[in-house]
């Protein structure tokens, strides 16, 4: 049987437009965001799901379910792409054939959303490329295939992510503008 994906949640940011770190925002019931995360991208078939933290990490430690991984990003400050190479160094540790990532800041992203991603890859999960967009705008989550890993990790700089590098390659986009709006939050 082929290894699954494996859960990446970024979570490191400062969230300087919240006014805090996102990994220590909690929705209107009390539910870290963190949690949240977690809980969709399991619901969506990842079996295993780690956690990027960064600012203030020490106490966004307390918010990661007990059965998520953590992974500190010590470099979170130089934007999205220190945690993304975070969570890929993490992830070449384990025998998944690809990461699903997602952002702590999409608290109400349904599991319906990652389960069509997982969909569209097909069977070889380790080449896939696949990408949720919403009414044709590029979005999360991203399912990132083992071969692409180290590329990824190399091209990212900066608060970009992997755009680029998923632009050049021939990312296939799935809309799931009917499932969710697919924004993130920043208030």
């Amino acid at each position: 049987m082929t290894p699954g994906p494996l859960g990446l949640l970024l979570a490191a940011g400062a969230g300087t437009r919240m006014g805090r770190p996102k990994a220590l925002v909690r929705d209107a019931s009390g539910v870290p965001w963190v949690a949240l995360g977690c809980r969709m991208l399991r619901a969506a078939g990842c079996g295993e799901v780690v956690v990027v933290l960064g600012a203030e990490a020490d106490t966004a430690l307390a918010l990661v379910p007990p059965d998520a991984r953590v992974v500190v990003a010590h470099d979170w400050a130089l934007g999205m792409s220190a945690s993304l190479r975070a969570g890929l160094g993490f992830a070449e540790s384990t025998d998944a054939a690809a990461v699903l990532v997602s952002l702590v800041d999409l608290p109400e992203l349904p599991p319906s959303v990652g389960r069509r991603v997982l969909d569209r890859a097909g069977p070889d999960l380790a080449s896939a490329l696949v990408r949720a967009v919403f009414g044709g705008r590029p979005g999360h989550p991203v399912l990132i295939g083992r071969a692409h890993w180290a590329a990824v990790a190399e091209s990212v700089s900066g608060d970009a992510g992997a755009n680029a590098y998923l632009g050049r390659h021939g990312v296939v986009a799935v809309e799931c503008g009917d499932l969710t709006a697919g924004r993130d939050r920043d208030r």
